[in-house]
């Protein structure tokens, strides 16, 4: 039996275009270009295309009036710290268990104070012994003594030789000996029990302590710090131009954290630093209660540096290359003002200011503000600026 496809003998007739529809297309066509064509002819103006002739208005700008000085004064601030003149690490002499300190953190202490000693019974037992030695010593002298003189009598009655004499002289000569080293041994027993205590060498305040009663102090370890309160001195880097202005002798003010107090220079030392180029200065602090040994101290110096220029607005800088900077002037031009710019460089600069040096006269108008909106030969319109002060106070 035979099966036919329900959609078999329905033909497929492909759309063909038609020469009416080309026609309409062709007219919509025409149709839209006379629309832009008219929009066109009714928007262009009767008198041309516009043209720019006239020039734009200038732009108003800030400036400063700048006035050449044949030098500026500079403020400058050193800073140093106050220390203690004389600071030591305190010990003993030699090991030994430590019997007692006396002295604790922050005590304040005067010269002589016993601050901590070792046991130093063993050495007062040798010393004991070295007592009895010189003892000893000394009764073998006396015999020595009583044997040379008896030795002198027997010979002058010519029952004993020259030679008897002589060796009773050399005895007793030995026996002098002997007291004297047992002396010197009793003395240097004496010298270690001494050096078995620490006693402070100038009057000052204990910082640090680093052992206890009871341990077992190697020879030279440190015990106590001791620093010296009474004497603070500062120390400060100066380059070469600023410290010889100072005066050895002289009474300068510092400042710190706690207020100003009063320094006298002691002296100079002449060597410039090979780190930090600069050279050393040492002042005694002369009211050193008023601070404390480690605080900041800075030391404020006027300075005349002899430089022609001019003060200019920090803001009126632009950098330029190598190392240079830029200002404009605004300089008169055909009854108008024109932006023109001038390399200057840097001598100083002092907060919102800058010294500068470069070719720019006396009495001429730096701009101060919009630079980003400036270019070279562009018209601008000057207005003098209120803000700017420029003065060398």
């Amino acid at each position: 039996m035979t099966h036919s496809h329900p959609y078999e003998g329905n033909e497929v007739r492909e759309k063909k275009p038609t020469v009416l529809k080309g026609l309409v297309f062709l007219l919509l066509l025409i149709a839209i270009g006379a629309g832009l064509f008219y929009a066109a002819t009714r928007l262009r103006s009767a008198e041309g295309p516009k043209v720019a002739h006239d020039a734009p208005a200038p732009l108003t700008v800030a400036v400063v009036t700048v006035e050449r000085t044949d030098a500026f004064d500079l403020k400058e601030s050193y800073t140093g710290l106050a220390e203690a003149r004389r600071t030591s690490m305190l010990g003993f002499a030699s090991s030994g268990r430590i019997a007692e300190i006396r002295a604790d953190v922050g005590d304040k202490v005067k010269t002589g104070a016993l601050l901590a000693k070792l046991d130093t019974r063993s050495l007062q037992a040798q010393l004991a012994s070295a007592r009895a030695q010189v003892q000893e010593a000394r009764a073998s002298h006396d015999l020595a003594l009583s044997t040379v003189q008896r030795q002198r009598q027997l010979k002058l009655q010519g029952h004993v030789s020259q030679q008897r004499v002589d060796e009773a002289e050399a005895q007793a000569n030995t026996a002098l000996a002997r007291v004297e080293a047992a002396k010197a041994q009793a003395d240097t027993l004496r010298v270690q029990i001494d050096l078995a205590a620490i006693t402070a060498p100038f009057d000052g305040v204990v910082t640090q302590r680093l052992s206890d009663e009871g341990a077992i102090a190697a020879a030279g370890q440190p015990i106590l710090e001791l620093v010296e309160k009474s004497h603070l001195e500062a120390r400060l880097g100066l380059p070469a131009a600023s410290a010889a202005l100072l005066e050895p002798g002289k009474e300068y003010k510092l400042v710190a954290d706690t207020g100003e107090v009063t320094a006298r220079l002691r002296n100079i030392t002449g060597v410039i630093d090979a780190n930090q180029r600069t050279v050393g200065a040492i002042f005694d602090i002369e009211n050193p209660e008023a601070i404390d040994a480690g605080a900041v101290v800075r030391l404020a110096l006027d300075r005349s540096v002899g430089e022609e220029g001019f003060w200019v607005p920090v803001k009126a800088l632009s950098a330029a290359s190598r190392g240079l900077w830029t200002v404009y002037v605004a300089d008169p031009s055909g009854g108008g003002w024109n932006a023109v710019p001038r390399p200057v460089e840097m001598v100083h600069s002092d907060g919102d200011r800058a010294y500068v040096r470069g070719p720019i006269q006396p009495g001429e108008r730096v701009i101060v503000d919009g630079l980003q909106r400036i270019t070279p030969g562009m018209p601008v319109t000057p207005r003098e600026s209120q803000r700017a002060d420029l003065s060398d106070d």
